[in-house]
C-alpha cells in the first residue's frame, strides 16, 4: 500500500526540521566536526584569510577536503585551477545526491524542495541522514534532513569560529592532527552502518586494497580502489542470489 500523498503542514514541516537539527547535535559528528573545523581555521589564518571569509567559504562549499585545497592553493595558482581542484574534490558527492533523492522524495517533492538537501550533503550528514530517514514519514524526510544538515553545518561554523580564536595559540601538529577527526568517524560510522554482505564485503576489500595501492602510488588509487571493490562485492553478490 502506498503512502499517502497528503501535503505536510507548516507545524509537522517546522517539527520534523528541528527534529533534524536536535538529532544533528545528538551525533558524534557535531563534535568531531567543531574539532575538525578548528584545524582548517588555524589553517586558513596561518594562509592570511579572514575569519568572515573563513565563515562564507564553509557554508557555500560546505567540504573539508574542498576547504583545505581551496585555503592552500588560492595564493599560488590561477583562479581557473583552483576551482578546477575544487570542482573535482566534491564531484565524490553526485552518487551520494543520487542515492539520497529516492529516499527523501515523497509523491508530491517539488524538484526545488531538493535543492537544499542536495546542497547541505556532505559525508556526515549523508551517513546520517541515510540511517534515520527511513524511519520517518516520508512527507518529514526532506524537512528532517535539511535541519540536520543545518545543524551540522552550524557545528562547522562553530568550529571555524573557536579555530580562529585559537589559531596563534594552537600548535600546528595539533591543528593538523584535528583534520583527521571527520575521516576517522565516517570510517567508524560506515562500519557500524555495514548490515548486508556486499556492503561488508566493499568495505573489507576497500581497506585491504585501497593501502595496497596506495603504498605502489599508484595514480587514483581512491577512485581505483572503489572500482575494484566495489566490482568484486557486486559480483559476489550477483553470484550469491544465482545460487540461491
Amino acid at each position: 500500500m502506498s503512502e499517502p500523498a497528503s501535503e505536510p503542514s507548516s507545524a509537522t514541516t517546522r517539527a520534523a526540521f528541528l527534529n533534524g537539527f536536535a538529532a544533528a547535535w545528538r551525533s558524534v559528528f557535531a563534535y568531531v566536526l567543531v574539532g575538525n573545523y578548528i584545524g582548517i581555521s588555524a589553517l586558513a589564518y596561518e594562509f592570511g584569510f579572514s575569519l568572515p571569509w573563513m565563515v562564507f567559504s564553509t557554508l557555500l562549499i560546505w567540504a573539508a577536503p574542498a576547504q583545505v585545497i581551496l585555503i592552500s592553493t588560492l595564493t599560488t595558482a590561477t583562479l581557473l585551477e583552483v576551482a578546477i581542484a575544487v570542482g573535482l574534490s566534491s564531484a565524490r558527492f553526485l552518487p551520494m545526491v543520487a542515492a539520497l533523492v529516492p529516499v527523501l522524495k515523497a509523491e508530491r517533492t517539488r524538484q526545488v524542495d531538493l535543492l537544499l538537501p542536495s546542497h547541505l550533503t556532505a559525508i556526515s550528514v549523508w551517513v546520517e541522514g541515510m540511517r534515520l530517514a527511513p524511519q520517518l514519514p516520508r512527507v518529514e524526510r526532506v524537512p528532517f534532513y535539511n535541519g540536520m544538515g543545518t545543524g551540522l553545518l552550524s557545528s562547522a561554523v562553530l568550529g571555524s569560529v573557536i579555530g580562529y580564536s585559537l589559531a596563534a595559540k594552537l600548535p600546528p601538529l595539533l591543528a593538523t592532527t584535528l583534520l583527521f577527526f571527520t575521516p576517522m568517524a565516517i570510517l567508524m560510522s560506515a562500519a557500524r552502518n555495514n548490515n548486508t554482505l556486499i556492503d561488508r564485503l566493499a568495505f573489507g576489500l576497500g581497506l585491504v586494497i585501497g593501502p595496497l595501492l596506495a603504498a605502489q602510488k599508484v595514480k587514483l588509487d581512491l577512485m581505483w580502489t572503489g572500482l575494484i571493490a566495489g566490482s568484486i562485492s557486486y559480483a559476489v553478490h550477483r553470484l550469491r542470489e544465482a545460487m540461491r
